[in-house]
């Protein structure tokens, strides 16, 4: 089979496109609601509790299926993965009460949960800590293209069939994506597709442990200050992300009268935006390490950036629709570009035989911060409006921020020693 120059670029690229069709189907709900309402009633709060069982399986298999990611390896584990969500997906174009929704729902979140866990696992072994950075932010912009997508394609799908095709078409494709994954991808060592040159540069860029398997019990993990400081500054501000992501069209539709094809037409911009955000974030973090800052400056710099962007959410209830769209835009924006990094993070601070089981603990407190958020958020809109919804949303990202400062501290790799040795470092008794 012949080779392919720079192929683990071409591995960023199929797990940006897994992210993408990951968001679309996830999007499929919020944008395509006006139109599911049609036959399957929804309330707000309704529409809250739906979102929340997503989130709870979504949260919960971040963590489980970050563990069994670490223990599959990254080729079977991602398919898996894929091959449950799209299926899932697939089984809400054929519910027809509100209940069947919501199962659907929640055997989505139990497939994309372990999404984020293997790409991370991916680019923890095909890229070296200057590059990684930048392979986050390109596989992160996936999940923007996927929203981009969705209000405008989705829109199209319904004028000419019915809301029931959106869901059935998407899964489809991420059937034929895991299927393409399972024929190419393994890790370097053992790549048919990367060149003798790349095959000799990560393998002294980036390092790889003789024994594959976790250096220690999953359980030990918690011992390390490290991992609650990723998994709390990730708690507040994903809370935010969920709440733009599943209310925006709702939101455009309810407030600002637009239909289906209007929510197409403007409902796209902010998830552009949020794409502009990833990239943009990961350049800059692998910038600064090529101009010799430490890679803990390099990672603080652009998250304090773009935590400074999210307040400007506050100003969306009072705005023009021109500007409510801007401001949802700069949020989403600021939203991806602090993902992207600490997303780095992990990879930054423990080994690649750690990763897929850190993110996930990561993901999980991400992911049940914005179920606890989406809970309560639906019957705040229904009580008093957006507005304090906005509000909220707006100062979780500087918090997070701040987190980081009193937890982590300082970005370094942690020192990993069994458990019967004390004192541990960077542990909690440090």
């Amino acid at each position: 089979m012949k080779t392919i120059a720079h192929f683990r670029w071409w591995i960023v690229g199929l797990i940006a496109l897994v992210t993408a069709i990951n968001y679309l189907d996830r999007q499929n709900l919020p944008v395509a609601l006006s139109e599911i309402r049609k036959t399957i009633p929804i309330s707000d709060s309704q529409y809250g509790l739906i979102n929340s069982l997503f989130l709870f399986a979504y949260g919960t298999m971040y963590a489980v299926g970050g563990y069994l990611l670490d223990r599959l390896g990254s080729r079977k584990g991602y398919a898996l993965m894929t091959l449950w969500w799209s299926l899932a997906n697939m089984l809400h174009g054929l519910v027809s009460s509100l209940t069947g929704l919501g199962i659907a729902r929640f055997l989505l979140g139990v497939g994309e949960g372990g999404g984020f866990p293997a790409s991370a696992k991916v680019v923890s072994e095909w890229f070296p800590t200057r590059e990684r950075s930048l392979a986050f932010g390109l596989f992160n912009t996936g999940s923007s293209v996927g929203a981009v997508v969705a209000p405008p394609l989705i829109a199209l799908i319904i004028s000419v069939l019915d809301w029931r095709w959106t869901f059935l078409l998407s899964g489809g494709i991420g059937i034929v994506w895991a299927l393409v994954w399972l024929r190419i991808y393994t890790v370097p060592a053992r790549s048919r597709l990367i060149t003798e040159a790349e095959r000799v540069y990560l393998a002294s860029t980036v390092p790889v442990s003789a024994d594959p398997k976790p250096a220690i019990r999953w359980v030990d993990l918690f011992r390390y200050r490290a991992v609650w400081g990723v998994m709390l500054v990730k708690f507040f501000p994903d809370a935010g992300w969920y709440f733009f992501i599943f209310w925006l069209p709702k939101y455009l539709n309810d407030v600002r009268g637009l239909d289906i094809k209007g929510v197409g037409t403007y409902g796209w911009i902010p998830y552009a935006l949020a794409g502009l955000g990833s990239l943009a974030s990961g350049w800059l973090s692998s910038f600064l390490i090529r101009r010799n800052l430490s890679v803990d400056l390099a990672r603080k710099i652009p998250l304090g950036i773009a935590a400074a962007l999210l307040p400007v959410s506050l100003l969306i209830t009072d705005a023009s629709l021109t500007l409510a769209i801007l401001f949802f835009g700069l949020a989403m924006f600021g939203h991806q570009a602090f993902s992207t990094i600490v997303q780095t993070l992990v990879a930054d601070l423990f080994p690649s035989q750690l990763v897929g089981s850190v993110s996930g603990l990561m993901g999980l407190a991400a992911t049940y911060g914005a179920m606890l958020f989406s809970l309560v958020i639906g019957f705040v809109i229904e009580q008093y409006g957006y507005g304090p919804a906005f509000f909220i949303s707006g100062l979780l990202h500087p918090l997070g921020y701040l987190l980081l400062f009193v937890v982590i501290k300082k970005i370094e790799p942690v020192t990993l020693l069994p458990i019967t040795q004390q004192p541990i470092p960077n542990s909690l008794s440090a």
